[in-house]
């Protein structure tokens, strides 16, 4: 028994490294604490039949490649890289390029009707990107993603209006920036509670 445990153990660890995942964000996705998933890979205990198949569907392979020893060789075979994008960078990317989409289609519609400021479109699809960019971070990716694209749209946002006043000279829109800069900054110095990023 204390032989097949190190087997699954070596194989679980061998498999989450291979799919480069930590031991937290593999805890995430099968909704258990990191702790359960480090006393598996110790081999200190051995996780449900549930869990093993959830693992060999996660990992594409089958729980037989789970509980037997493995040469190189084949660990090799299962490990190779996947050419494939993140499926969340996808969906994000296309959502980010359909205001850009929408932004080239007023440009043209813009340009037909009117003489002047049509190029503001251009500008203003900046801080709208952000607010894209804050919408699928927030969803997918990591706080300093969120923190980063604050940051831009606090930017964008006053570089937009200041372009779209440009005859009225307010540069101290820029002045604005300053607090609410330091404002974001200090929102992700903000600890979060772990019981509520372990239920993510």
């Amino acid at each position: 028994m204390e032989e097949l445990k190190d087997i699954i153990a070596d194989n679980l660890i061998d498999l989450r490294k291979a799919n480069k995942l930590t031991q937290l964000e593999l805890a995430e996705k099968l909704n258990y604490s990191d702790k359960a998933i480090s006393k598996w890979e110790r081999g200190e205990s051995l996780p449900d039949i549930a869990i093993l198949k959830q693992l060999a569907d996660m990992y594409g392979v089958g729980i037989d490649y789970i509980v037997t020893k493995h040469s190189e060789e084949t660990k090799a075979k299962y490990h190779a890289p996947k050419p494939e994008l993140n499926n969340k960078l996808i969906i994000t990317l296309l959502a980010w390029l359909s205001v850009w989409i929408l932004a080239t289609i007023l440009y043209i519609n813009f340009k037909i009707m009117f003489d002047n400021y049509y190029w503001m479109i251009w500008i203003w699809a900046l801080p709208v990107s952000c607010i894209i960019l804050i919408v699928f971070s927030s969803i997918w990716g990591k706080r300093w993603m969120i923190i980063t694209s604050v940051s831009i749209l606090i930017w964008t946002l006053i570089l937009a209006s200041y372009l779209q006043f440009l005859k009225y000279n307010i540069w101290s829109l820029f002045l604005l920036g300053i607090p609410a800069q330091l404002a974001t900054a200090l929102c992700g110095k903000i600890k979060r509670n772990k019981k509520i990023e372990q239920q993510k």
